[in-house]
């Protein structure tokens, strides 16, 4: 938001009138305006894609009997368990729910990304001073942002009540889910406003945040795969516990109610006690002498991506070991469904299921990680917004070089990634088959052959930050946009000339089909001209 932006929103008296809470109002229309494509996108998407879950599994399991062995088999593979949670029945509502219980977390990560954007960024960037200086309150800010973030989850609720009902479900289960999912993203987003109080940097928020939600949902994983005590310790395991279409607990909508309650409350009595920009936990003094592996621009590079990079291992090593454990169980899961089968067949290039499945769960993983080097790329971004950039660049820098510093996490993280989750994947899975050397290799070799079209997205974000880098967020939506088209067209639902725009559809299908260097050549072709058109108009294009 610029000066002139600021003084058209502010312009006109404040209404509700004076106090600490003036001006949130137009503070709320402000914020609106601002996540008028963002907001309606995550609103719609957790809304509506639980009773897709469910129309799927009434579409791919025919009969009670598939239901029933398809139940079965969840409950007997503790990876599962630990990382959607138990089925508690046999139920299409119930087992369709059970494979959408990962939005519980999902819609926390919109609603903590959300609460940090509107709170702590703006303090950072100093626009929350700029704002500050007019007639608004000292709790505005805070207030509209909670009211636009919890009204969001309310619509989502709804949405998802109405769209189960209306899939001929039944209404108690379908309320259930949908108050259930609308309070969790409200407790979470409780949560990030007190993170936004902790620190002065909305990184470090936005890190306290997350650690709890991995804390939440580490509880859960160990309590479900367990005897269940640890996940009452969760929010995330209050939000299975509902158990939608199968004898609902609506009890447990008051922990949920209580934590979102509890930490606005909080929120406001720490923002209460600090300035402006400041932080309630001191920042520590660096040493008077920085190490040596901090000089040039990548060690600055490593000194901000490090954190970041290794979140996201420590991720990729639980998701590998859990799918890991989960491979040999697939058979017995999916056997009874062909349409399932041919899907995997399509995506696996095999009709061996477990190769299939080994390729499905790494395009996924690749998929994750062109989230995390889009993110490091938007890293450059994020220092010429807070005129960062500029400073480093005053100096001996040259524009590629600084680019480049991070550019090289972008590029060799999501390798660093799919290695550390590969491998994991194939050691659990080698373990219990008993050819640990050859299913390790296997699962190095489909994660590796990841990398190109990665690149590609990698490619896109860059060439964008160089095009019009105040559209490189965009990169997420071009994401979004492809995963949607994979999954689609995975389904025989989309064209192949429109599939074929996804990068990630044309690796080789490892380990289930051979290996060739075309299309890896292609992909590594294509995002190396990217990059290079991105650097070159890095390079000429003024500092916004």
């Amino acid at each position: 938001m610029t000066t002139a932006t600021a003084d058209r929103a502010f312009a006109a008296p404040a209404f509700g009138g004076g106090g600490d809470f003036a001006g949130t109002g137009q503070l709320l229309r402000l914020y609106l305006r601002r996540d008028r494509i963002v907001l309606p996108l995550w609103v719609l998407a957790f809304g509506l894609l639980p009773s897709f879950y469910v129309k799927s599994t009434t579409g791919l399991y025919d009969t009670q009997a598939q239901l029933d062995n398809y139940a079965k088999s969840i409950m007997d593979s503790p990876a599962l368990i630990a990382m959607y949670g138990p089925v508690f029945g046999t139920e299409a509502g119930s087992i369709g729910l059970w494979k959408a219980g990962p939005f519980y977390a999902l819609i926390a990560i919109a609603t903590i990304l959300t609460i940090v954007r509107h709170t702590r960024v703006e303090e950072e960037t100093g626009r929350a001073e700029l704002v500050g200086a007019t007639s608004i309150g000292r709790f505005a800010g805070l207030t509209a942002a909670l009211v636009l973030t919890m009204v969001g989850c309310l619509f989502v609720g709804v949405l998802a009540a109405g769209a189960l009902y209306g899939s001929d479900l039944p209404a108690a289960g379908s309320v259930a889910y949908g108050a259930t999912l609308a309070l969790s993203g409200m407790a979470w987003a409780g949560v990030a406003a007190v993170a936004a109080q902790l620190s002065t940097g909305a990184r470090v928020a936005r890190g306290v945040a997350f650690a709890a939600l991995g804390t939440a949902f580490a509880l859960r994983a160990v309590g479900d795969a367990g005897n269940g005590v640890l996940s009452w310790f969760s929010p995330l395991g209050w939000c299975i516990n509902m158990r939608p279409y199968a004898d609902e607990r609506w009890w447990v909508l008051l922990p949920l109610f209580a934590v979102a309650t509890v930490t606005v409350a909080a929120a406001y009595a720490l923002l209460r006690r600090r300035d402006t920009g400041s932080g309630l936990l001191a920042e520590r003094p660096g040493p008077s002498v920085a190490a040596s592996g901090l000089s040039g621009s990548a060690g600055l590079a490593w000194r901000l991506q490090r954190g970041t990079l290794l979140a996201w291992s420590i991720g990729f090593l639980l998701y590998g070991l859990l799918m890991g454990g989960a491979i040999d169980s697939v058979g017995e899961m999916l056997e009874d469904s062909q349409q399932i089968l041919d899907m995997l067949a399509r995506m696996g290039g095999t009709e061996v299921l477990q190769n299939s499945f080994i390729t499905f769960a790494v395009s996924f993983l690749a998929m994750a990680a062109a989230a995390y080097s889009i993110s490091a790329v938007l890293r450059l971004h994020d220092e010429e917004s807070t005129q960062r950039a500029e400073t480093t660049l005053a100096g001996s820098v040259s524009r590629e070089r600084y680019a480049l510093s991070h550019l090289g996490f972008a590029l060799l993280g999501p390798a660093v990634l799919l290695l550390i989750a590969g491998a994991a994947l194939g050691v659990v899975y080698g373990a219990m088959d008993g050819d640990l050397v050859g299913k390790l290799g296997d699962s190095l070799g489909a994660a590796l052959v990841q990398v190109p079209a990665i690149w590609v997205l990698t490619g896109i974000t860059m060439a964008m930050f160089g095009i019009a880098p105040r559209f490189t967020p965009v990169a997420w939506g071009v994401l979004s946009g492809m995963l949607v088209i994979y999954f689609l067209g995975a389904l025989d639902g989309l064209p192949q000339w429109l599939v074929d725009f996804v990068p990630f559809t044309h690796p080789p299908k490892l380990p289930g089909a051979p290996f060739q260097w075309q299309p890896i050549l292609w992909l590594v072709g294509i995002a190396g001209g990217l990059l290079a058109v991105g650097i070159v108009a890095f390079r000429r294009r003024d500092l916004r």
